[in-house]
């Protein structure tokens, strides 16, 4: 095993009387080298929680900026130098099977298939995950499997809170994603158009296709035009990614138009100015409940009506490249971790590493 002790905060467990599973962990803020895959001890259900064996989790965009303790800002959260214990074990997006639940659980029991989402508890880059039961968890897809539920949970579940519940799209407007061909991007050009939206997709040159065959009306290359300073106004201007602002989307959208950000705290105060003010405006929120959202996202899928774009997986072992994949900025879609059981029987995984205190 990993030998008698581990020192874990200010306790320590014994490796041979505990049972262990993979996580992994980083101890510093840094590029996607600073992630370990390590030995901890397995979680045990408190009252009102669930167990989840973890089958498969993502890598997203917003994880590397965590990893890397971006922005400045965040370290007030994520820790000033080097990451807080509890937030060690990224990981925002899971899918798998409930193993156990504590005292008084009523929605889910052992053998429950689910998606979800962990929010602010993160921790899905691991083997097993503890969730309160009212967290954002679903029934997974019973037509999809664990790597196409997860792929499904925040990109849909963000884009149907922007576009339905603060847009509030509906038919006959016209609608653009800024990052059509991203996680999200690739979510909101469907959900757009389901609403009876005309919807353009703004992504890169090796995307296009990608965006066209998602049921975009228009796309645009942003490598070769720039889509704020054509004379095109629309009814929303959907940002997915964060690289524009209300100042540059201001003249494209039509006079009584929203710039819809995903982020940006700048954005909060500029929605409620835009409020008072009137006309073109700055609609925006945090998509962190996600339990009703679940649950409209597991229909589409169900249905077959929600398309679910997955761009590479990567076992657990190699999250090392599948961050630094996601940091180019290029990926499509979805970038998923499929959370397999390895290791030596009997004995250490040699590629394990032992918790920092």
């Amino acid at each position: 095993m990993l030998g008698r002790e581990l020192v874990r905060g200010a306790t320590t467990w014994n490796a041979a009387e505990e049972v262990c599973d993979k996580a992994i962990i980083h101890t510093r803020f840094g590029g996607p080298e600073v992630l370990e895959l390590a030995q901890v001890p397995k979680p045990t259900p408190k009252d009102g929680e669930v167990l989840v064996k973890v089958h498969a989790t993502t890598v997203t965009t917003a994880e590397c900026k965590m990893r890397r303790g971006e922005p400045l800002w965040g370290r007030l959260i994520l820790g000033l130098r080097r990451p807080r214990r509890k937030l060690r074990t990224l990981g925002l997006e899971l899918a798998g099977e409930i193993e156990a639940v504590g005292k008084d659980v009523r929605r889910f029991q052992p053998g429950d298939q689910v998606f979800g989402f962990t929010g602010f508890d993160i921790g899905a880059y691991a083997e097993y995950k503890c969730l309160p039961e009212t967290a954002s968890l679903a029934l997974k897809p019973v037509n999809k499997t664990y790597e196409e539920a997860v792929a499904a949970v925040d990109g849909a579940t963000t884009a149907l809170f922007f576009l339905r519940d603060k847009a509030k799209v509906r038919t006959g407007q016209k609608v653009l994603v800024n990052g059509a061909s991203g996680s999200v991007g690739t979510y909101a050009v469907q959900l757009a158009k389901s609403f009876g939206a005309e919807v353009t997709g703004v992504c890169g040159p090796h995307h296009t296709d990608l965006v066209k065959s998602l049921g975009a009306d228009d796309v645009i290359d942003y490598t070769t035009e720039d889509f704020t300073a054509n004379t095109a106004a629309y009814d929303v201007v959907f940002d997915t990614i964060g690289r524009n602002s209300f100042a540059r989307c201001k003249g494209s959208l039509t006079e009584h138009g929203c710039y819809v950000p995903t982020s940006g705290l700048n954005n909060n105060v500029l929605q409620l100015w835009t409020s008072i003010r009137g006309g073109r405006k700055v609609v925006t929120g945090m998509s962190v409940r996600k339990n009703d959202a679940l649950a409209y996202i597991k229909q589409l899928l169900e249905a077959d009506t929600l398309r679910i774009v997955i761009d590479r997986s990567y076992p657990l072992e190699r999250i090392v490249e599948a961050h630094r994949y996601v940091d180019t900025g290029h990926k499509s879609g979805n970038v998923v971790i499929t959370v397999a059981q390895t290791g030596l029987p009997g004995g250490r995984d040699p590629t394990l590493t032992r918790p920092t205190t």
